[in-house]
């Protein structure tokens, strides 16, 4: 039993597992300002690694990140890739970079951190892909495959990263209208709660080829750029439809976890990419930096294998056990 906890703090899970991080590469997606994304980066930066590749949209927003590292970590070597997640041109593109940097032997963990939550109006991306699948799942699972042999690479220590999140349990995967009848059943907490499911059953096939890897979910934490959809201001419950939508689509009432800080939010990330102990629980859910039950649907293996199967039909691409 880990002795971490819901209050536990990145600097507490770095400061423990310092030599997990000592002279390895890591990998981190959705890493601008003020984000947990950068919360993990800067806080890996203190314990020397050999490189972190930090991957995000926009430059500018991560410049930040890189000068702060630089302060905490001057020899420290970091490398940003452009990559937009919502277009498969954008990941392959990135992939490539990646693959062919010479500077980058291998992957030693990846953490698919980027997401957005609750998009209040529907919206595709260039394919017709509902965004928040397309950014929190698709995005990630042809990015982690394309870089896959970089990661078998590293050795039988290294691992995947997938960030999902409580709202998993607002819905399963919809099987049958993942688009939404595009846009003509649109609702913003089911298709923000149907890319967290997702994270879950990716995280469950990628154990199940081998590829050690968890699904982490990092808690309430308010002031990051993810929340910005939501309203905080007018003095209502934000979160007041999001329980009417959850109850409608698993019978379940849904509990908001108590809110974090960025610290606290970033430790279940990193305890999952650096606690030894949890290689031998590869496709488990990691919620306050403990192992936790999931939703049954979330990793059930045959929706994981079906969803897999209409990943790669959706990015146009088979990937090999």
């Amino acid at each position: 039993m880990s002795p971490f906890n819901k209050d536990s703090t990145a600097e507490e899970i770095t400061q423990a597992f310092s030599s997990q991080i000592k002279d390895r590469i890591f990998l981190i997606t959705g890493t601008s300002a003020s984000g947990i994304g950068a919360y993990v980066a800067t806080s890996l930066a203190r314990h020397s690694p050999a490189q972190l590749i930090l991957v995000a949209r926009t430059k500018s927003k991560v410049d930040p990140v890189i000068q702060e590292i630089a302060t905490i970590n001057p020899g420290l070597k970091v490398t940003f890739v452009s990559c937009e997640l919502t277009d498969r041109d954008s990941v392959r593109e990135a992939a490539d970079t990646i693959n062919n940097d010479e500077t980058i032997p291998h992957i030693d963990v990846i953490i698919n951190n980027a997401g957005v939550m609750m998009l209040p109006e529907y919206q595709r991306d260039k394919t017709g892909y509902e965004v928040q699948l397309s950014a929190n799942h698709l995005g990630h699972f042809l990015l982690t495959n394309l870089l896959l042999p970089k990661v078998k690479a590293a050795g039988p220590n290294a691992r995947v990263v997938n960030v999902t999140s409580l709202g998993h349990k607002i819905t399963p995967f919809r099987f049958d209208d993942w688009n939404f009848s595009d846009g003509a059943t649109y609702d913003g907490w089911t298709a923000y709660g149907q890319s967290k499911t997702a994270n879950i059953l990716f995280t469950t096939e990628l154990a199940r080829r081998g590829v050690t890897s968890l699904a982490a979910h990092p808690g309430t934490i308010y002031g990051t750029g993810l929340a910005r959809h939501m309203d905080f201001q007018s003095g209502g419950d934000p979160f007041a439809l999001l329980y009417e939508v959850a109850l409608r689509n698993t019978g379940k009432e849904f509990v908001l976890d108590p809110q974090k800080t960025l610290s606290q939010g970033a430790a279940p990330l990193l305890a999952a990419a650096l606690d030894p102990d949890l290689a031998e629980r590869s496709g488990a859910y990691i919620a306050d930096c403990q192992v936790e039950e999931a939703f049954g649907y979330s990793q059930d293996q045959e929706n994981a294998k079906k969803l897999w199967a209409l990943s790669e039909e959706l990015v146009g691409q088979k990937f090999p056990e």
